[in-house]
C-alpha cells in the first residue's frame, strides 16, 4: 500500500481565504475552485462582478491540473504549439492556464483553478492559495 497527503476541509478553507485575499488585492473579480486529486470539486466560489461563465472555466483548469499532475498552461502550450489534437482528449475541458496542481510530499493532491482576469493573475491568484499551506 501506498500512504500519501490528502487534503482537509481545513486546507481547502485555507487555500481558498489566500486565493480570495490575492483576487481582492488585486481587484480581480474571479471564480476560484478547488479539487482533489480525482479532479471532484471541493471548493467553489464566484466573487462579486465574476462572469458566470467562469464558474464553469474554473473548475476545468483545477480539474485538468489535478488529473494532468501539471499545470493546466502545458496543455495549452501544447495546443498553441501546433498539437490541436489535445483538445479532444478526454477530461481537458480547459486546458488554459489558470489550473495549478498542489503538491505536498512528491504528491498530487489536488489543484485550485482560477477564472476571470488574464490567465497569467488567474494563475497568480491560485499560487497565493497554494502557498498558504505552507
Amino acid at each position: 500500500m501506498i500512504t500519501k497527503p490528502v487534503l482537509s476541509l481545513d486546507d481547502v478553507k485555507k487555500i481558498a481565504a489566500a486565493a480570495e485575499a490575492e483576487a481582492i488585492k488585486n481587484k480581480w473579480p474571479v471564480c476560484i475552485a478547488i479539487v482533489d486529486d480525482g479532479g471532484h470539486l471541493l471548493w467553489l466560489q464566484r466573487l462579486d462582478g465574476c462572469s458566470p461563465l467562469s464558474s464553469h472555466i474554473a473548475p476545468g483548469k483545477a480539474r485538468v491540473a489535478a488529473l494532468g499532475r501539471r499545470e493546466s498552461k502545458v496543455y495549452e502550450d501544447m495546443i498553441n504549439g501546433g498539437r490541436s489534437s489535445f483538445i479532444g482528449v478526454p477530461m481537458v475541458d480547459a486546458p488554459l492556464e489558470g489550473g495549478v496542481n498542489i503538491v505536498v510530499d512528491g504528491h498530487t493532491v489536488g489543484a485550485v483553478g482560477v477564472s476571470g482576469v488574464k490567465s497569467s493573475e488567474d494563475a497568480q491568484i491560485a499560487k497565493a492559495g497554494i502557498a498558504a499551506l505552507g
